[in-house]
């Protein structure tokens, strides 16, 4: 009887805690689930939304072979990712290393520099970075006040263009930043000490103790980072008005994929490119996992 009261009271506290996340659930499956199934069967179609899903098989990954936008798009997103996601982790660690030598108004600055991942985003923001680095925009206004006239257009020109969204992605940083200051606190201030004793100098403790404590953070930050740089999207649209200009140099993957699916309607292509590019990052993510073991330190394992 106690085994039946025991089992029943289980029970009724697992439907409690179901009920509580039944509202997330039903959204999880309704918002995300549903639409990751049928974009997987989309993927294997001839859908132009007008009309009805039409089966044709792998004939959208094989065009996507011969599709010269599809490599540009490519290449330009695995530039932004390689390029933007290293500075943007140096950036926030440098950054993270300053504040965690402390000051009074410490809090007052992270909030200041956290700001920019909240808003980096942001339609706002974007149109911003747009007329920045216009050609009579305020970065060549600065310029002409220190003696340096010229009308060159940083966002109409290819050599340039993906360099100013790298340079927001990179003010972004924010995030980053607070995550790698609250690794740096975590690291006993023992070891630092002990290092002092040893004769150890500023560079070698932080090379031997700062850098191997730290790494399970970069870890983190380097997985987040370079998910967020292959699905880049807001900020290229926005720069580029949508179009990838100029000379396709901002058309990153996210953006054509845009176009495909909303531009031209062919949906079951874009949404084949997509489960292309959730290839592509879990080939990345599992590459970086793959190799954690021979950089990423954790302290447990010292033990062994």
């Amino acid at each position: 009887m106690k085994h039946i009261n025991r089992r029943t009271r289980t029970l009724m506290e697992d439907a409690a805690g179901y009920a509580f996340i039944s509202p997330w659930l039903l959204g999880f499956i309704a918002f995300s689930i549903i639409p990751i199934l049928f974009s997987l069967y989309y993927s294997f179609t001839d859908y132009d939304i007008l009309g009805d899903p039409v089966f044709n098989g792998l004939e959208n990954f094989r065009r996507m072979a011969g599709d010269q936008l599809f490599w540009q798009s490519l290449k330009v997103t695995f530039f932004y990712a390689f390029v933007s996601v290293p500075l943007r982790l140096l950036f926030a660690f440098f950054v993270a290393m300053l504040f965690n030598r402390g000051t009074r108004a410490i809090r007052v600055y992270q909030a200041i520099y956290y700001v920019p991942s909240l808003v980096g985003g942001s339609i706002a923001i974007a149109v911003m970075w747009r007329r920045l680095f216009m050609a009579d925009g305020a970065l060549n206004a600065a310029l002409a006040k220190i003696g340096i006239i010229t009308e060159y257009s940083w966002i109409g020109n290819p050599d340039t263009a993906i360099w100013t969204l790298i340079l927001l992605a990179v003010w972004q940083f924010g995030s980053s930043m607070l995550i790698f200051l609250a690794g740096l606190r975590q690291i006993p201030k023992e070891l630092y000490e002990a290092a002092s004793i040893d004769g150890a100098g500023a560079f070698r403790k932080f090379l031997n103790i700062t850098v191997p404590q730290i790494t399970p953070v970069l870890f983190f930050n380097l997985v987040m980072q370079l998910i967020n740089g292959f699905t880049v999207f807001t900020q290229a649209f926005v720069i580029s008005g949508g179009s990838g200009d100029p000379l396709n140099s901002t058309l990153v993957y996210a953006l054509y994929l845009y176009q495909r699916a909303f531009k031209f309607y062919n949906m079951g292509y874009s949404s084949a490119m997509a489960w292309v590019l959730v290839l592509i990052i879990g080939v990345m993510t599992g590459i970086v996992f793959k190799t954690s073991s021979s950089w990423v330190f954790y302290e447990a394992k010292e033990g062994k």
